[in-house]
């Protein structure tokens, strides 16, 4: 792996934190008061990106994307971690999940959404089922040549948006010599169709703006052409597609450590007290020194996990160290930070508070840290036969 970035890949850090830092950070403060994102600026933020031509950078040129790389996507990734989720949400990264379109998918769900004309949501969660999706109890039944969908999904990210929702619905159950084994199977629902709601779901402590909403399934009937990829072949398409989505947690997360970061560090260099900047005693010096250390370490991980991703290399285990090391990694920079700047930290005067709130969903989504450290481990003693 080069550890040096390339001419373009400077550019593309360059572009993108230009861009969070005068497209994004002037709405910040507007959306952790109100809670909410205009239309008029999120459609003004999304045109922009389009202009820009970083709109679903993540897909190849094949289909529309930019084609970047792995590890150049990771870096856009890296740079919209600096700015508010709900606003950095119409920059407009589709789930890599719609390659696996086929026939009249690809025009109907997969190059409107590379295009921007329509956005998408995945839902896998449930009340009953997260981090074990084969727990899910939404489901779906053959009915006079159709599918027929009812169950309950929920914390489902940017549905209130989505023209339509790539939705994951147990469709069967085979007996194993561990006990039953539910089949999985992917749909492709649009907003509106007859029998599924989409409502306002919890309200949550992290990412102000960011909804999660709740997805409900009345006899919602689909026909088969509705099916992604195969009939109970949901975890075939999950895991060609889904698994390097937890290297956005990692690298958002650096990029958000990094802002928290550079505002601990001036702080430190300008707050005074007893005639010197606070920066100057041992207490505070050592830990901007850990800080960086562990920003640095958690950004080289991320970007050799999707360096492995272009290579063709094997990188689940990588993947998930990145996402378990940088998540965590971020609680402790936030919180270091809110020390740094004392009481001042959990006023909204500084960003500091929020960005303490929001570190805290990122060592359970895409995955709890207990779920990698299982990955982790699982990779390491399967070829020891343990």
């Amino acid at each position: 792996m080069n550890f040096g970035l390339t001419d373009e890949q400077e550019m593309i850090v360059s572009t993108v934190r230009s861009f969070v830092e005068n497209e994004i950070y002037p709405h910040e403060e507007r959306v952790e008061r109100t809670g909410e994102v205009s239309a008029e600026i999120a459609q003004q933020i999304k045109q922009k990106t389009i202009d820009l031509g970083f709109y679903a950078c993540n897909f190849p040129e094949s289909v529309g994307g930019a084609g970047l790389s792995h590890v150049d996507f990771a870096l856009v990734e890296r740079e919209l971690g600096r700015g508010s989720m709900a606003l950095t949400h119409f920059f407009g990264r589709p789930q890599n999940i719609l390659m696996a379109c086929e026939g009249d998918q690809v025009e109907r769900y997969l190059l409107p959404a590379v295009r921007g004309e329509r956005m998408d949501a995945l839902a896998m969660t449930e009340p009953a089922a997260g981090s074990d999706v084969r727990g899910m109890k939404c489901s779906a039944v053959r009915d006079g040549g159709d599918w027929v969908i009812n169950g309950t999904k929920h914390f489902i990210s940017g549905a209130e948006h989505a023209d339509f929702v790539i939705v994951f619905v147990a469709t069967g159950t085979d007996d194993t010599p561990r006990g039953p084994k539910k089949r999985i199977t992917t749909f492709l629902v649009d907003r509106g169709t007859k029998g599924f709601t989409i409502r306002e779901g919890y309200t949550s402590v992290s990412h102000r703006g960011y909804k999660n909403m709740i997805l409900e399934f009345d006899d919602c009937r689909l026909p088969d052409a509705q099916v992604l990829g195969e009939v109970d072949g949901g975890f075939a398409v999950m895991n060609e597609w889904l698994y390097a989505t937890r290297i956005t947690v990692a690298t958002m997360a650096v990029g958000r450590a990094r802002r928290c970061f550079d505002l601990a560090l001036n702080y430190a260099a300008e707050r005074e007290q007893f005639g010197q900047p606070i920066g100057k005693f041992q207490g505070i010096s050592f830990q901007i020194a850990d800080m960086i250390t562990e920003i640095d370490a958690a950004d080289w991980l991320t970007l050799a996990s999707a360096w492995r991703l272009d290579q063709g290399l094997p990188a689940n285990r990588e993947i998930a160290s990145a996402k378990l090391y940088a998540s965590e990694m971020l609680a402790r920079v936030t919180d270091t930070t809110l020390q740094i700047f004392g009481g001042m930290g959990l006023m909204d005067d500084f960003p500091i508070e929020r960005f303490w709130r929001d570190a805290r969903v990122e060592r359970i989504w895409d995955g709890t840290s207990e779920i990698q450290r299982h990955i982790i481990s699982r990779e390491l003693l399967r070829p020891l036969g343990a």
